[in-house]
């Protein structure tokens, strides 16, 4: 179809680079964005970029990418886990501070021909034109203001985080744990200018209570900076920093919030970016998921005859990556908040549960890009000297490794039924370990497993999102009762069940067929 005039409401990324794809396609279209803020007020530090989005994004538009990609700064990644750092020296990450890059998108927008209108507050019911796209963010008014017309939930996590900067350059992005009097902060952070570095802080509520950010938190103005939780991790956090401040940009603790909508567009109006959906940080960014809305969108709108059309299939077409991509945070998003119950593995055997702990890197594939990495890991899991671990053919050799514990002793990691020996055998059907159910089943599992030597047998639905719950699962029981843990998979799921054992999520795979 030809758009004849567009309205997109938000001056954010998603915004900025959807209306400039509709206006290269369709030059005769009128294209407004409206942003309430001024141009030079911009909120946030560096905002990352993974390789796969940034072939998308040169998909769709080579040239913007292209002026991102000259102002990007490049990084590898590390962990560092009470005194042992780990690097994984990968080539392909790169991160943009976010005013930079809105400068970008911005001069880019205007190149094409779209009309910016800065400092401007429209609502959709008051604009006459063909098309809204509301991509107003994760507080959307578009989306608040009809709630039940696109079937809005949003839930909001129970754990705590801030965004901050520090005014130097990381040597690397790094995941960093500090064990205080008052509990484990962990921070992810990443270099986005030679003097520049975001630094996310992470916490459980209990921790947050104890080091007294309840109440800084309540009073601190809303436009403000909490700068006496700055203070404190900066000291926390003084080695990785090596000694630099924290900074703060309207710097709050907050809780992450989950927003789903049962419908994306309703007559003219459609959601995009956080007015839609929102993913957990630690998989993917929203800046990520709204450039690429951005694209789905304009490709629908090309291929419709029709807006109806258009969006009908913007939506059918898109919602499966996204809702998956929601999925898969969701379970990251539990594993980075029981991340501190892991800080007894070797760091290296902890990557390797952090590259596989969603279900979309095996070992064989984080092999690839940390080989060095992945052997000494596996050398842990293994209890072996590192020259044992092979170059290849790592799943069978897994599997065989033998497993001497709590009195019982296995030749190997894959056993029959009557190999395990006496056990208990549980059906996983929650769909959170770490939540209400998972501790209820844990406590009941906690009571009886010495009956039958603390081995447990757990099956699940022979789907692959069942099948990463029940290593959660299996992980939990593993810490919480000191519990020898078997999981029945199918042969479909190996390499995740690969990933479970090496990740010491589990400590046995039975065969489906025995």
């Amino acid at each position: 179809m030809e758009l004849r005039s567009v309205a997109v409401l938000g001056g954010g990324p998603g915004g900025l680079y959807v209306a400039r794809l509709l206006k290269l396609r369709h030059p005769g279209c009128a294209v407004d964005l409206y942003e309430q803020s001024p141009p030079d007020q911009t909120f946030g530090f560096g905002v990352g970029l993974a390789t796969r989005t940034q072939r998308n994004l040169e998909a769709a538009d080579p040239a913007s990418l292209a002026a991102i990609v000259e102002r990007s700064f490049q990084h590898e990644m590390a962990m560092k886990v009470r005194g042992q750092r780990s690097l994984v020296p990968v080539d392909n990450l790169i991160a943009i501070g976010r005013s930079t890059l809105l400068d970008v998108l911005r001069q880019y927008a205007e190149e094409a021909g779209v009309r910016l209108h800065y400092g401007e507050r429209v609502s959709a019911a008051e604009l006459d034109v063909e098309l809204v796209i509301a991509a107003d963010g994760v507080s959307s008014a578009t989306r608040e203001g009809a709630a039940d017309a696109f079937g809005a939930t949003v839930d909001t996590h129970e754990s705590l985080y801030l965004w901050c900067g520090t005014d130097f350059a990381l040597p690397s992005a790094v995941f960093v744990p500090v064990e205080t009097e008052h509990g484990t902060f962990v921070a992810h952070g990443y270099p986005y200018a030679p003097d520049r570095s975001t630094f996310l802080v992470e916490t459980d509520e209990e921790t947050w209570r104890r080091a007294g950010f309840d109440l800084t938190t309540a009073r601190t103005p809303f436009d403000q900076t909490d700068e006496e939780s700055l203070s404190y991790l900066s000291a926390a956090f003084q080695d990785e920093l090596q000694n630099h401040p924290l900074i703060g940009n309207r710097t709050r603790w907050l809780r992450f919030r989950t927003v789903r909508c049962a419908r994306w567009h309703q007559r003219n109006v459609v959601l995009l970016g956080d007015a839609a959906h929102t993913a957990h940080y630690s998989i993917g960014s929203g800046t990520k998921l709204a450039m690429e809305d951005g694209i789905a969108l304009d490709a629908a709108l090309a291929a419709a005859p029709d807006l109806p059309t258009a969006l009908d299939r913007y939506e059918t077409e898109r919602r499966p990556s996204v809702e998956h991509l929601q999925d898969t945070a969701r379970r990251s998003m539990r594993w980075w908040d029981t991340f501190p119950d892991r800080l007894d593995l070797p760091v290296d055997q902890l990557l390797i549960a952090y590259m596989t702990r969603a279900g979309k890197v095996s070992v064989d594939r984080f092999a690839v890009l940390a080989d060095d990495v992945v052997r000494r890991g596996l050398s842990h899991y293994a209890g072996c000297a590192v020259t044992e671990v092979p170059d290849d053919a790592r799943t069978p050799w897994i599997l065989s490794r033998p497993l001497v514990r709590d009195g019982g002793a296995w030749s190997s990691r894959s056993v029959s039924v009557e190999e395990l020996g006496d056990h208990d055998e549980v059906v996983v059907d929650v769909r959170d370990p770490w939540g209400p159910e998972g501790d209820a089943l844990v406590k009941r599992l906690g009571a009886g497993i010495n009956h039958f030597a603390g081995r447990v047998l757990l099956r699940a639905e022979d789907d692959l999102g069942s099948t990463l719950t029940m290593f959660d699962l299996g992980e939990r029981l593993r810490r919480d009762t000191g519990s020898v843990v078997a999981a029945r998979v199918d042969e479909r799921w190996t390499e995740h069940a690969v990933a479970a054992l090496a990740s010491g999520r589990i400590d046995l795979v039975v065969r489906a067929t025995s």
